[in-house]
């Protein structure tokens, strides 16, 4: 991510925020609960197929983690990212390595997750591959997130 006070917000970021724009202006006055919930996990699973590389494959393994884990977590997407919602708040997301340039896709937490542990702690994880030991860590991980 770069930025500069002469450039303000590079394109990715600009495009970013376009696209959180368009997510609340999404059309769902008419639809029912279920409805929304629905379509809402349909983006996330369009946005998880837009990606390439392992960075597809490592989000929808973390997606069925994510969302086998903690099934109260709601997908949605939040910034054009796959993001889980827990009452309302975003719990965690995934951002993938393309979003802003990185070498690496990201599991990132909000504060709503509950990882507190003492005064300092991580809230976002480089992943560059997943083997059963690692999925076993992202299912206790999002767990003690959301309080299990």
């Amino acid at each position: 991510m770069t930025t500069t006070d002469q450039e303000g917000f590079s394109a990715a970021e600009k495009a970013a925020m376009k696209e959180r724009a368009a997510e609340v202006r999404a059309p769902t006055k008419r639809m029912t609960k279920a409805e929304k919930a629905a379509q809402a996990r349909q983006d996330v699973e369009v946005k998880i197929a837009s990606y390439s590389g392992s960075d597809k494959e490592i989000s929808q393994r973390l997606h069925h983690i994510i969302t086998t884990t903690a099934p109260q977590l709601e997908p949605r997407t939040w910034y054009g990212m796959p993001a889980y919602a827990l009452d309302g708040q975003i719990l965690c997301f995934i951002q993938d390595a393309e979003k802003f340039g990185a070498r690496y896709l990201t599991l990132g937490f909000n504060d709503a997750a509950q990882l507190d542990e003492g005064s300092m702690w991580p809230t976002a994880y480089a992943i560059t591959s997943l083997d059963e030991r690692l999925e076993a860590q992202v299912a206790a991980l999002v767990g003690k997130a959301v309080g299990n």
